[in-house]
């Protein structure tokens, strides 16, 4: 079995290898990365993003990246293209072809293709020397000193730095784009982020009770209403429609606990005057925030003024917001 201490030490220095080459990439961020990404940005058409082996699998996530970011992508693997793939590349597209050492055959293959097509090509490149950066139109330098592995083999801080310098293009642009939190909703409608970004307190009010008292109904009608709504809560409207208050579960236990009597109490007797309440339009993710600062776990919802239901804290819970 490996010593503990050698086994913490080779996972340090892994990650200091990669952060060191990460950061050295921040000299290769030039007018040549510049230019790539106004190319992308007024293109007509689509970035492709080919690669073979692990810089394969690093294309695959950038793409990720730019389609759930506002730049339609997709990837080409470099060994398919040359049977068939090659296809899938319409004329306004760009090609964005990552490799660590520029060189290798798929790769020399493929590029008198797209360049015969006249595609603009950009090479993700780690030897600016290499056969893809002088036949690229633009070159986007990530090359590194060395890679983690102690055999200085195994793709992993040349892999790293594909990674970072990917996600630099995506965030640029993003920015550019001015891609907005609602943008960002509309491509992760899914999940518990997605759900965060778009629901509303209105997407929870139609599926919940709508539990109302009177002020002048006595206790006990307010108890089976709260009963009957299963939200721990009851809103107490007046003559005119208007929220008069707002009753709980807990004002209940503390009512029994300072009166003996409770036949003759009425909803006004307890209720909590000038109850918060949030609008329907209220983003779900606003609410949770209100209703944890106020340490309260039901909220009244209006709209247009006037009661519209009760969300409870569990209700967005449930859907991953809190």
């Amino acid at each position: 079995m490996e010593n503990i201490r050698e086994i913490k030490q080779n996972g340090i220095n892994t990650l200091q290898i990669e952060a060191e080459s990460v950061l050295n990439l921040v000299k290769f961020i030039n007018d040549d990365f510049v230019e790539a990404v106004n190319s992308i940005l007024v293109s007509k058409g689509r970035l492709v993003i080919t690669g073979i082996g692990k810089s394969a699998i690093i294309a695959n996530k950038i793409v990720a990246t730019l389609n759930s970011t506002g730049t339609p992508s997709l990837f080409m693997h470099a060994a398919d293209a040359i049977h068939g793939d090659l296809g899938m590349i319409q004329s306004h597209d760009i090609v964005l072809c990552i490799s660590k050492s520029g060189e290798t055959p798929e790769i020399k293959n493929l590029i008198p293709l797209l360049k015969k097509s006249e595609n603009i090509l950009i090479g993700m490149v780690g030897n600016v020397n290499s056969y893809l950066a002088k036949q690229s139109d633009f070159v986007i330098n990530t090359t590194v000193e060395k890679e983690a592995c102690p055999n200085n083999l195994a793709p992993t801080s040349s892999t790293t730095a594909q990674l970072a310098m990917g996600d630099a293009l995506a965030v640029c642009l993003l920015k550019a784009r001015r891609f907005s939190s609602a943008d960002f909703a509309r491509y992760h409608p899914g999940g518990a982020l997605g759900k965060q970004l778009y629901l509303t307190l209105k997407d929870f009010i139609f599926t919940n009770a709508k539990p109302k008292v009177k002020p002048d109904d006595f206790i006990k009608n307010v108890i089976m209403e709260i009963t009957k709504g299963r939200l721990g809560a009851t809103a107490v409207i007046d003559d005119e429609g208007k929220i008069a208050g707002m009753i709980t579960d807990g004002d209940i236990r503390r009512m029994l606990e300072k009166h003996i009597t409770i036949q003759q109490l009425k909803a006004k007797d307890i209720m909590c005057i000038n109850p918060k309440t949030l609008d329907v339009g209220c983003m779900a993710i606003e609410a949770a925030t209100v209703m944890t600062d106020l340490k309260i776990t039901q909220i009244l919802v209006t709209e247009n003024e006037n009661y519209a239901g009760i969300v409870h804290f569990h209700d967005l819970n449930k859907e991953g917001i809190s």
